[in-house]
Parts: structure tokens; sequence; C-alpha cells
């Protein structure tokens, strides 16, 4: 039997008539961009939630920034996907064509329930 889990962002099925579901993998990638492109503090719910990647688009580009990124990056999936996802690496860059007004994140990892290798990247600027 194949997982099916909610859509993010939440959204009625126009087929079903009820919430949109989508396969796990797609979910488990909608949760990645979800932790990494919140803020903490934007949720009242859950304040501590989020990575605060956006935050880093204005430091200078420099290897101490990208490190910084790393770190944050691989803490926060860490702390929140912990129970979905195995991090085997994050690198971070600039944007296409050395475009220093975007940080790219590439992701790198293991869906613990199916054991298969997955990516996902993270274009923010």
């Amino acid at each position: 039997m194949t997982r099916h889990d909610y859509a993010f962002p939440f959204r009625i099925s126009t087929v079903s008539g009820q919430a949109a579901q989508t396969d796990y993998g797609t979910h488990v990638d909608q949760m990645i961009r979800q932790v990494l492109l919140t803020a903490p503090g934007e949720r009242a719910d859950l304040p501590d939630f989020g990575c605060g990647l956006r935050q880093l688009i204005f430091a200078p580009d420099s290897d101490a920034v990208q490190a910084t990124c790393q770190i944050t990056v691989q803490r926060a999936l860490s702390r929140w996907l912990s129970n979905q996802i195995q991090v085997q690496k994050v690198t971070v860059s600039s944007g296409p064509d050395n475009d220093q007004s975007q940080i790219v994140v590439l992701v790198q990892y293991v869906l613990i329930e199916t054991q298969t290798q997955q990516t996902t990247e993270i274009t923010v600027g």
C-alpha cells in the first residue's frame, strides 16, 4: 500500500472535494521547505519552529556565511524532522551565475520510512 499525506500548502482537491493528498516523498519535501522557509517567531503556536534561512540573504556572501547557513539548516532539520529524514549532506552556494543576492541550499537525505535517497533544492532570494 502506498502512503499518502496531506499536501502543503493545504488545499481542497477539485477532483475529490476533500483535502488534497500527495505521496510520502513529496510530502517530506514539502515539510523540508516549510521548515527552512519559516522564520522563528512566525508561527504563534510554535514560536521556535523554523530555520530563519531568509535572514541570511542580507549577509555578505562569504565562506563563513555559507558555513553558518549549512549548520543552521542541519540543526533545524534535525530538530523538526529527525523522525522523518536522516540528513546526509547540506550544500550551500550562491545563486546561478554566482548571483550573490540568492542562496541555494541542496539537502541530501534518506527517508527513514522507505530508506530511499532524496534531494531537495531551495533557492532563497
